[in-house]
């Protein structure tokens, strides 16, 4: 039997998802979210109220000014509720989306490799020299992590042994 030598592990491996927590929290690591994958249905963040109620109002109140009042009514009602949708409704649900993934997928290792093996989350990073570091689905998200490991600029806060 030969003996091999095995290289010595990262000072960060196993640790990549805290890191990467400890990354984004310094504000050096973005994370990008797909919102349309993460905001259908099937989805884990999917919630179907916050995207149906508003427009089964919209077209609701759209028909009955159309058929109560006039058909100019009931598209000016339209125009409005479409406008409010755009302006008001939409950016909360991205926002909201965008929460809720980011929770989801940095709640668990788990989690998180099944959003990055489906491509819904990316990773961007603007170090303090200028250069850019971007981390996509063909890529491996630890490795991208633990290459922060001794960066000139990064510093992060020393964190207990597991």
């Amino acid at each position: 039997m030969s003996e091999t030598e095995e290289a010595p592990a990262h000072p960060w491996a196993g640790q990549e998802r805290q890191k990467l927590q400890a990354l984004m929290d310094m504000e050096l690591v973005k994370l990008g979210i797909h919102i349309r994958k993460m905001n259908s249905p099937g989805s884990p963040v999917y919630r179907y109220g916050e995207n149906i109620i508003p427009a089964g109002l919209i077209l609701t109140s759209s028909f009955l000014a159309t058929a109560l009042i006039h058909f100019y009514v009931g598209a000016a009602v339209l125009a409005a509720g479409c406008w409010w949708w755009l302006a008001k409704v939409q950016p909360r649900i991205k926002e909201d989306v965008f929460m809720r993934t980011a929770a989801h997928v940095l709640l668990s290792d788990l989690n998180f490799d099944m959003m990055w093996a489906r491509g819904i989350l990316s990773l961007y990073a603007k170090l303090p020299d200028g250069t850019e570091r971007v981390a996509t689905r063909r890529d491996d998200w630890r490795a991208y992590v633990r290459s922060f490991h001794n960066t000139e600029g990064v510093v992060l806060p020393a964190t207990e042994a597991t």
